[in-house]
């Protein structure tokens, strides 16, 4: 089989401390060629790898943010951890809301999961916490097909403990944890019928964010994760948050998350994506690509994007069918832009 050189960047420091050998040979990918060794002096790592079709992508990592438009963000004092990013990985400009500026988050994230809002027997059109009536019994939905297929995924979310549930149906302000901000609550065949802090289906997909450096340290992540932070890490701003600028506080958050993240994604073929779910009345919103195989360093891709995208592309990485709701739209587009050739679905 034809072999080809892979290069996954990574912001300068991190580069620099597999340069010094203080990560880990699986964090920082096989050990160079003395060709290859001026290459670690770059913000990226080279190793050589099999021509990859579908496997070229394995694990993805979905990290929701909250209520900002890309002006916002995009060359932002405020936000230069995530400039940096930009700047060694990949970003859309035309990222777009699915929904009308008027409605709220958890219609968005629950068309993360199903690819609409809108049900037989429910439209989502507020921010309550899952509920015998604010549910749906809706099978048609991302985890169902990856299950089917035996593929993991796992939720993993800020400030739960044991007054939202093991199964966090319930929010708590004093964490700034929103139930609204987990999507899979919201379905009655994971979080049960009512949704119940006790669902068995839903606690065994269930961990709090905590507990992600761990999972990548032991290697037991999940092929799909979904990762939220509480709102006043994703940029939302809460009552009770520190004051200051909500896109700082989620930038800081991201420059504490990340690295060991992106590690881990070198390591083994993950892609990491930085989502928004609204623009706020704006037209575009921020959408950040960290992965290998993209086109180049700082690709601006300026193809029409929005959370449907985001959708379909998870299920075209993990080769799961039918594709859902507004996913499978002629319109809806693929990432695939960002990506050298053959290495996206």
């Amino acid at each position: 089989m034809k072999t080809v050189r892979t290069r996954f960047k990574m912001p300068g420091y991190v580069a620099g401390l597999c340069a010094g050998v203080l990560l880990s040979a699986a964090a920082c990918g096989e050990a160079p060629t003395a060709q290859e060794q001026a290459s670690l002096d770059s913000p990226g790592i080279e190793s050589t790898r099999s021509s990859l079709t579908a496997s070229a992508i394995q694990k993805v990592f979905i990290v929701m943010m909250e209520n900002q438009n890309a002006s916002d963000v995009y060359r932002s004092a405020n936000a230069p951890y995530i400039n940096q990013l930009m700047k060694d990985y990949g970003y859309a400009s035309n990222f777009v809301d699915v929904l009308p500026s008027y409605i709220p988050s958890e219609p968005h994230y629950v068309w993360l999961e199903a690819g609409t809002s809108s049900f037989a027997d429910y439209t989502f059109k507020g921010d309550a916490d899952p509920s015998a009536k604010n549910s749906t019994s809706s099978t048609a939905h991302l985890v169902n097909l990856l299950e089917r297929a035996g593929i993991s995924w796992t939720s993993y979310q800020e400030g739960v403990d044991a007054s939202t549930g093991a199964c966090p149906v319930a929010s708590n302000r004093t964490t700034a944890y929103a139930a609204k901000h987990n999507p899979f609550l919201f379905f009655r065949d994971v979080a049960g019928n009512p949704p119940s802090k006790t669902s068995a289906r839903c606690v065994s997909h269930s961990k709090s964010l905590s507990q992600l450096s761990a999972d990548l340290r032991s290697g037991s992540v999940s092929s799909y994760n979904l990762i939220t932070p509480t709102q006043c890490h994703d940029m939302h701003g809460a009552t009770g948050c520190p004051s200051g600028s909500p896109v700082k506080a989620g930038d800081d958050f991201l420059r504490g998350l990340l690295p060991s993240l992106i590690s881990y994604a070198a390591a083994n073929k993950g892609l990491i994506l930085l989502t928004w779910d609204e623009p706020e009345g704006a037209l575009t919103q921020p959408f950040v690509v960290v992965a290998p195989h993209l086109k180049s360093a700082g690709y601006e891709s300026r193809v029409r994007y929005d959370l449907s995208s985001v959708l379909k592309s998870v299920q075209q990485i993990f080769q799961v069918t039918p594709l859902l709701g507004h996913a499978a739209d002629p319109s809806t587009t693929n990432l695939s832009d960002f990506f050298q050739a053959g290495f996206f679905p």
